[in-house]
């Protein structure tokens, strides 16, 4: 499970709800997940869209879980000290806690305003300490919710929103993806799983109220804010999730980041 607050309408549902001592979770950032899901460390994990768009071969997606946004996220922004359109040829620190959002600022700059910058991979709370030349940094999740707040940064850009304006489409940062290998030897482990995901995604969103007012201080957040922008997270993995998924893999082909066997997504039935 990933540890951002972004997740706590489905976490702290299964945390109070399901009672599996047999169902061990982790919690870590996406970049960590990725690796141990890749390494068979893990069965299944909220992974980064990016992991599964790479290595496909490897993966199948729970049919109706994700982390998406249909317009702005509130939690994944380009922070810079000028305006975005100057950011050709500048410096920009990029955030190693995920890998899909690494490549999305990639694709807008590049693809979708004809930039390009310098990138270097590196902390994004403490990038306008530590480099000096550096002209704008990549955040995520709770780092991006607490810059955010700051107000270092004079402009900054919502990575949701440029893409839900360019393609007309929401974005998936993250998907629910199980080794292949788990799938064919406990497909009934899997379907139960699955049907827990979204009973607690049903219910996270009755109680979202009470939830945001329990994780609001993590962020620094007041109860009010926090349910603002949980209220503009997405969870299901529906046709149109689905259709833009396939459209940043596309991408991806396209920048020869991955193979075009990554197209059509491969759920688990």
């Amino acid at each position: 499970m990933v540890n951002f607050i972004n997740t706590a309408p489905l976490y702290e549902v299964w945390k109070e709800t399901v009672h599996r001592p047999d169902w061990h979770v982790v919690e870590a950032s996406p970049s960590q997940l990725n690796r141990m899901l890749f390494d068979h460390e893990l069965d299944m994990g909220l992974v980064s869209s990016h992991e599964y768009a790479v290595h496909p071969e490897k993966y199948k997606l729970l049919d109706d879980v994700s982390i998406s946004a249909s317009g702005a996220v509130g939690s994944v922004f380009l922070f810079s000290t000028c305006e975005p359109t100057q950011l050709n040829d500048r410096l920009i620190i990029l955030s190693g806690q995920s890998s899909t959002s690494v490549s999305l600022v990639k694709i807008i700059l590049e693809e979708f305003y004809d930039l390009f910058p310098r990138y270097l991979k590196g902390s994004a709370l403490d990038a306008h300490n530590e480099y000096a030349n550096m002209s704008g940094v990549l955040a995520i999740g709770d780092e991006a919710l607490l810059l955010a707040q700051s107000n270092i940064y004079p402009h900054k850009l919502d990575l949701g929103e440029i893409w839900y304006e360019r393609t007309s489409l929401p974005f998936v940062f993250a998907v629910w993806a199980v080794r292949e290998e788990f799938c064919r030897q406990q497909p009934e482990m899997v379907r139960k799983i699955e049907l827990h995901l979204q009973r607690c995604i049903r219910q996270g969103k009755k109680e979202l109220q009470d939830i945001s007012s329990k994780v609001a201080g993590r962020v620094s957040m007041s109860q009010d804010a926090c349910y603002q922008y949980l209220s503009g997270i997405e969870y299901d993995f529906g046709p149109q999730k689905k259709k833009s998924l396939e459209r940043f893999i596309e991408y991806l082909i396209a920048r020869e980041k991955t193979e075009p066997a990554a197209v059509p997504l491969r759920i688990f039935t």
